[in-house]
């Protein structure tokens, strides 16, 4: 590895030290309803964060709070233990893409058939500090 490639890793290493995240794959929920509590926790404080979605009465701030716990503990065991209480934590990203479908068949009137589609998610949260 050249001098230039190895600083420039270095320099990206350090920036993401900061950083930490996690991602929900599959989950069975319609992506038009996630984004909907997804947009409310973007940008705030993670405590701020947590306390919306605990007290948010949609079945995907359930899901999404335990996504932010889990990015907040991946961030403490990547800072060595240290309390995410005592720095400036932040929801820095928050990602929902749609996953795959699933397609079912609804009887209809008349011999006709409706198909049902049954969307799931990927959700990825970034955490950084400011």
């Amino acid at each position: 590895m050249g001098a230039r490639k190895r600083n420039m890793a270095q320099k990206l290493r350090e920036e993401n030290k900061s950083i930490a995240f996690a991602k929900l794959n599959n989950c069975p929920t319609s992506p038009r309803k996630m984004r909907i509590v997804a947009d409310i926790i973007r940008g705030k404080e993670v405590s701020q964060a947590l306390d919306i979605l605990k007290f948010n009465k949609k079945e995907a701030s359930l899901r999404l709070e335990k996504l932010l716990k889990s990015a907040i503990q991946n961030w403490e065991a990547k800072n060595e233990g240290e309390r995410f209480e005592n720095v400036n934590l932040v929801v820095k990203e928050i990602k929902v893409d749609s996953a795959a479908m699933l397609k079912r068949i609804q009887p209809a009137p008349q011999g006709r058939a409706h198909r049902i589609r049954k969307r799931s998610n990927h959700v990825t949260i970034v955490l950084d500090s400011e």
